[in-house]
């Protein structure tokens, strides 16, 4: 008796990916005419069966990506997640999207759930530590993914890398700042072992080192609360620093309110740039200047590139950054 035809010999007569096939059998508007032409020739030439109800019964994850990020209490991340839905949805694909909150176990977990219910693909902003299993789960089952923003290190070439030109973020703010507020500069914010502090760290340390200058550093969780303890501690021990870099917007604004408690005038008695460019950083006072890393644009185009992965097997280079630029409000520009 010979072997039944499946998904996967269409797949191969056809030339394109499986799940550019489970997408044609769904009937799924994302798919180019000319690739579901293909696809409805090789179901004929290979004489396979498309039986629906088991189909249905395996689940309805063809068309669905799964989308997790690390931390969506953060407003950078959170628009990330609304541009690549908002992407998704209009080439046709369901978004499931999973917060990890910094969490590799909770990470692990909602990996192995978006496998079990077929996701199409994966986007994933990555917590750091724990195990590489999950993203062996993910090679073994064959699904397009890729990191945003972060990376595990691990694997680049399975798993593409895409991201931000942190490292020249770091130079322009670091330039800005030397330039207009003297030689005492100052990097606040980040674990300081994750690659991602490393990564928007490099530039300021480049900078410092080609100036001749010590850098100084204040490592601690990127967020509000560690900016405005830093800004009272900095007011305190180190007042000789004039110009900061914070790890992110979210620090600045702590620090923001901090200098403010301690009787510092930001934009006057001291600088400070922030990185990602939110949207509250032009609503604040004084308004933060800041390094902007366009994430609208960011999310809708890796959206875009990951469904080509997955439409018409087009895998990603092992690492791409987007450009950024450098945003001066009133926080730094010392009118």
């Amino acid at each position: 008796m010979s072997k039944r035809p499946t998904i996967i010999d269409v797949a191969k007569a056809a030339g394109v990916s499986k799940s550019t096939v489970s997408l044609v059998l769904q009937n799924s508007s994302s798919v180019k005419e000319e690739t579901r032409a293909l696809v409805h020739q090789a179901i004929k030439d290979t004489r396979y069966v498309y039986n629906r109800a088991a189909a249905n019964l395996r689940g309805a994850g063809a068309g669905l990506v799964g989308l997790i990020i690390n931390d969506l209490r953060n407003p950078y991340y959170t628009e990330l997640a609304v541009s690549v839905q908002m992407k998704l949805a209009e080439r046709g694909f369901a978004t499931s999207i999973g917060n990890s909150d910094e969490d590799p176990a909770l990470q692990e977990q909602l990996i192995a759930s978006m496998i079990e219910h077929g996701v199409s693909a994966l986007m994933i902003a990555p917590a750091y530590g724990g195990e590489v299993a999950p993203f062996k789960d993910i090679q073994q089952a064959g699904i397009p993914t890729v990191q945003v923003l972060r990376s595990t290190g691990f694997d680049t070439v399975s798993f593409p890398l895409f991201s931000m030109d942190y490292d020249s973020g770091g130079i322009l703010a670091t330039e800005h700042l030397l330039k207009n507020w003297g030689n005492n500069v100052a990097f606040v914010g980040g674990i300081e072992t994750h690659d991602i502090t490393i990564e928007r760290k490099s530039g300021y340390l480049r900078k410092m080192g080609e100036a001749g200058l010590d850098p100084v550093s204040f490592h601690g969780k990127a967020n509000r609360r560690f900016g405005y303890e830093t800004a009272l501690k900095i007011t305190q021990d180190r007042p000789d620093i004039k110009g900061i870099v914070t790890f992110n917007d979210l620090v600045a604004l702590g620090m923001l309110a901090g200098f403010a408690q301690a009787g510092v005038k930001v934009g006057a008695d001291i600088g400070i740039v922030g990185f990602d460019d939110i949207e509250e950083a032009s609503q604040c006072f004084p308004q933060l200047s800041s390094v902007r890393c366009d994430v609208k644009t960011f999310g809708q185009q890796t959206a875009d590139i990951l469904l080509n992965w997955v439409e018409e097997d087009k895998q990603p280079k092992a690492q791409v950054r987007y450009p950024v630029d450098l945003v001066v409000r009133a926080s730094s520009s010392k009118a």
